[in-house]
């Protein structure tokens, strides 16, 4: 009864808009003040514990790399090399779309940030090119997924601070499966472009062309290469790793490209504390309201229900993407992989799964919740970039959403898509 009284009253705080850490700190401290059931120092006591641990140092200087690309030209130059690389295709904005969502991932680690970055940019001309604007605004939003798949990833960070996995290991362990997404949303960009005539690039393809576009962007391809590099070699830490990205961000944007004012330098700044602050306030809600969940037996009878079909492994399967997408549609992402993530790792372990396997279905799962509706914010950012009526965006991202399904269900099936690359490294 308690369980239900707490999803309801979770839900009627969301429809009435309520931001997702004000109910879950509201919702402990009712439960506290109804029952006398704790000391109300519970709640702030929960909040510090969510938030004191090592590896969430990583989470702002990736976001300040971001910003950091942002305010320089690196964007301009990332998107002029995709636009080399796949403009010629059919559907030519579209896929440049996709493989410019990839370069990103490599960079922040923020799904939230691809959207806004890229949709600014992309979607008003795409829409000028033809392409409607639900169309532009749903493959913004889904390819925005892939920057918290491929390393670095802010919600991989989250989850094996909360798990006691290696970060490495699961950067290592989302590579595969990031791009395998940016690939088939590009097979299914050139489908959809083919079938409703959109545009392809008239600009022809040439070696010295794509040259120039490497040469411009080389520098900033550095970011990722020095962040995989010295994760996936062992030379650093998750946390060293982000202040070195963001160190390098800050030169190449001020004394390569020379693009990188002061009052940018000291903008980005301010946007990055704002940004890292929201991530963080939901992290320390998550603290008192996972407390609550388990005060009240919520996540004892979820462990019951999903470990009582460990020897099913299909059932199993079928049931964990379920609960991943339920939970999902309802709550933000950072605030599952949080509340829900370790439970559902280690259900999956006790399954037969690897850990790193468990872990990036979690993630992949998670991040599906952010582009559907009711509180999917990179779904409303893009479809409020393109102007568009939301429901008419929801239809248009539904072969997007299948394809993605299709690959979270390859990961829980074939363990060599997420294991291959961390054994290789080491890592395992």
């Amino acid at each position: 009864m308690d369980s239900v009284l707490l999803i309801a009253g979770l839900m009627l705080l969301i429809l009435i808009g309520a931001p997702i850490a004000l109910a879950m700190i509201v919702l402990p401290v009712v439960y506290i003040l109804a029952t006398g059931a704790a000391p109300l120092l519970t709640v702030p006591h929960q909040m510090y514990e969510a938030l004191a641990k090592f590896p969430l140092v990583a989470i702002p200087f990736f976001m300040l790399t971001g910003e950091l690309m942002n305010s320089s030209t690196v964007t301009e130059r990332i998107l002029r090399l995709s636009s080399v690389i796949v403009g010629r295709m059919r559907g030519g904005l579209a896929q440049v779309n996709v493989v410019a969502s990839m370069f990103f991932a490599g960079m922040n680690g923020s799904a939230v940030a691809d959207t806004a970055t890229i949709g600014t940019i992309m979607i008003p001309q795409m829409k000028k090119r033809g392409y409607s604007a639900e169309f532009s605004a749903a493959i913004t939003a889904i390819g925005s997924t892939i920057g918290g798949i491929i390393p670095p990833s802010i919600a991989m960070i989250i989850l094996a601070s909360g798990a006691n996995l290696s970060v490495g290991a699961l950067f290592a362990g989302g590579v595969v499966p990031g791009l395998l997404i940016g690939f088939l949303l590009m097979m299914a960009c050139w489908a959809i472009a083919a079938l409703r005539g959109y545009e392809r690039g008239d600009r022809p393809f040439t070696i010295a062309g794509a040259l120039r576009a490497f040469r411009g962007a080389a520098f900033a391809l550095m970011i990722p290469v020095v962040l995989v590099a010295g994760i996936f070699g062992g030379w650093f830490s998750s946390v060293e790793a982000g202040a070195i990205t963001a160190a390098v961000a800050l030169f190449v944007g001020a004394v390569v490209y020379r693009s990188l004012s002061l009052r940018d330098l000291l903008a980005a700044f301010d946007r990055t504390l704002k940004l890292s602050a929201s991530v963080f306030i939901i992290i320390a809600a998550a603290g008192p309201f996972s407390w609550l969940l388990t005060r009240i037996g919520t996540l004892t009878a979820l462990d019951g229900w999903l470990g009582g079909m460990a020897g099913t492994p299909v059932l199993f399967g079928a049931a964990l993407l379920a609960l991943i997408l339920v939970a999902g549609m309802f709550m933000d992402a950072t605030a599952n992989i949080i509340v829900l993530g370790p439970m559902l790792v280690a259900n999956c372990v006790a399954a037969g799964f690897a850990p790193v396997q468990a872990a990036i279905v979690v993630v992949v799962g998670f991040l599906l919740g952010i582009v559907t509706p009711p509180v999917g914010v990179c779904y409303f950012t893009a479809s409020a970039i393109a102007g568009a009526n939301l429901g008419r965006v929801a239809v248009a991202l539904l072969p997007f959403l299948a394809i993605e399904l299709f690959v979270l269900v390859l990961i829980l099936a074939l363990s060599p898509l997420t294991l291959a690359l961390p054994r290789v490294l080491g890592l395992l």
